[in-house]
């Protein structure tokens, strides 16, 4: 089942939503999703951790929260570092086009680039439809939420399959 809206957040941003103070590099941030009022997507909100803490205990509650490294990336290294990385691509294209078919496609995908350090699971959140996966790409700070399909050994491999067959390059 796909998702409502289309699930690839924006990057991480360069000031602190609080107190529109600029992150330092190497500074310990809190990334937080909160549900967006005028859509069924969700927001995402950087702060210092200052800004984090000192919240008032009425505050919004957020859908997930994590700790993360503020990295400044130029976007020139982004568009070479995605150049690069067609497995990376191919989860862009396919969270974007957010299809029913492609769930199990996305999830592995996922799984791969967490396995070669590129995502970072942050949090896990169970829903009526399943568990929503939360990952955030090391180096730009982007935000993906893919759905766990609970995929059943015996399908491990067809969908692998299927991963290798998108991301080789057909011969015309």
């Amino acid at each position: 089942m796909a998702l409502p809206e289309t699930w690839h957040l924006r990057n991480r941003s360069r000031e602190c939503a609080a107190t529109q103070q600029a992150f330092a590099e190497g500074q310990a941030i809190v990334t937080a999703l909160f549900p967006d009022p005028e859509s069924c997507a969700y927001l995402r909100k950087d702060f210092s951790e200052t800004a984090w803490n000192n919240r008032a205990d009425d505050a919004e509650k957020p859908f997930s929260s994590w700790r993360t490294t503020f990295i400044s990336t130029p976007s020139t290294e982004m568009s070479k570092a995605a150049a690069k990385q067609t497995a990376e691509d191919l989860l862009r294209a396919l969270v974007e086009d957010d299809s029913d078919h492609t769930e199990n496609t996305r999830y592995i995908l996922a799984i791969m680039l967490e396995r070669q350090k590129l995502l970072r699971e942050t949090d896990n959140q169970p829903t009526a439809d399943g568990i929503l996966r939360i990952y955030e790409h090391r180096k730009t700070g982007e935000v993906f939420i893919i759905k766990d399909p609970n995929i059943s050994l015996d399908q491990v491999e067809k969908i692998q399959n299927e991963v290798i067959q998108l991301l080789v390059p057909q011969e015309s």
